[in-house]
């Protein structure tokens, strides 16, 4: 593992920056079991994670990955695994026991195209509602979206810091393209990297309830073999971590479920915006289709055209504070991705006749280029 104490730029695919990403925010387990296009990282996971004194571990399916990866967090360890689509909706049961039982873990789903096998080797972004709503339940979720290599470290290791913040599943959803592509990046001194702990308990293990509020709506987090003893179970549960059917006890962990994510929606709002000074048409995109969309509004601002561009990297919560200020300063608004509109769903839930919507979509497994953005921007202004 590097140890640089000086800026370094290296030349790194996105699977590799998601790495170091991860050993850099300090994961120290990994569990999982390998899936196009989403098994780089396994690889080098298995290679550089026991260099840094961590535990790597393949196991029989995404089921059990997900499975050892709660494990390996209850255990002390901030944890990993990473997967794609199909992988992806085997671990949504065990996504919903990890949001209930409060256990911080990171799940990366590289993207491709579907449904069922799909296109292994080809990229879409078909699986965005899936890793919000794929999980049974009523829960909140946080999902971060990369569209470069640099992106795909940096937001690796904020996942980190938002799971062992809020004490929550945090999911990393990458495509393909995202993933196999090659870039130079420059990656901080670690030591300038911020890292986010867990908070741990001060009491005594006699005084010690898992899941009291202390005031935060974050319960401090023992791990196993620390001497603390409590009961983890998928269950609705007392502070005490014991099932209950209480309706003030059950309503009360449920609004703090929501309640700890919420009450920072405001920190929430992570995105990029580009040319949007006197932009009439705003392109609202994400991942790699929103590096086409770069290209294609610069483009278009060298042929004189007033447009922007707006980059999500929070997906969920959906950041509507922010979709609804470029909604309201744009005469239209462009959302391009590869599906059929999941996230355009959102931007015209909450765009309640600001401006006009419109949608550019592609499922055939190849990625939206520059020139077909362009060309839509140009009929958008006709």
């Amino acid at each position: 593992m590097s140890t640089q104490t000086t800026p370094e730029r290296v030349l790194l695919q996105g699977s590799e920056a998601c790495v170091r990403g991860a050993l850099a925010a300090g994961c120290r387990f990994y569990a999982g079991y390998p899936i196009t296009p989403a098994t780089e990282i396994m690889e080098l996971m298995s290679r550089m994670l026991p260099q840094a004194g961590g535990v790597f571990i393949q196991m029989e399916d995404e089921i059990a990955g997900i499975g050892a990866t709660i494990g390996g967090s209850l255990g002390g360890l901030k944890a990993m695994t990473a997967t794609s689509g199909p992988g992806f909706s085997l671990m949504q049961e065990h996504i919903s026991f990890a949001a209930m039982a409060e256990v911080p873990c990171v799940i990366v789903n590289v993207m491709r195209g579907g449904p069922s096998t799909g296109l292994p080797t080809r990229p879409m972004q078909g699986d965005v509602m899936q890793a919000r709503w794929g999980a049974h339940g009523d829960h909140p979720l946080l999902v971060v979206a990369p569209s470069s290599a640099y992106e795909f470290f940096d937001l690796t290791v904020k996942a980190f810091n938002l799971a062992e913040r809020y004490r929550s599943p945090v999911i990393v959803l990458a495509d393909e393209i995202v993933a196999h592509t090659r870039e130079s990046v420059v990656l901080p001194p670690l030591a300038e990297i911020e890292i986010e702990d867990r908070v741990k308990p001060t009491v005594p293990p006699e005084w010690y309830s898992p899941y009291r509020d202390p005031g935060t709506g974050i319960p401090p987090m023992a791990a196993f073999g620390e001497g603390y003893r409590f009961h983890v179970t998928g269950l609705m549960h007392d502070i005490n971590g014991f099932p209950t059917q209480r309706q003030d006890e059950t309503q009360e962990l449920m609004m703090r479920l929501f309640n700890k994510i919420s009450k920072d929606f405001h920190l929430l709002q992570w995105y990029d915006s580009y040319y949007d000074e006197g932009a009439e048409i705003t392109v609202i995109a994400y991942g790699s289709v929103a590096r086409s969309a770069l290209r294609a509004v610069k483009m278009a601002r060298d042929k004189g055209l007033p447009v922007g561009l707006l980059k999500l990297k929070m997906l969920w919560p959906f950041m509507r504070r922010t979709v609804m200020q470029y909604l309201e300063s744009s005469r239209k608004v462009i959302v391009a991705e590869m599906n059929m509109g999941q996230l355009s769903r959102e931007v015209k839930r909450v765009n309640q006749g600001k401006c006009e919507v419109l949608t550019l979509n592609r499922i055939d497994g190849q990625m939206i280029t520059p020139s077909e953005i362009l060309a839509k921007v140009e009929e958008a202004l006709a």
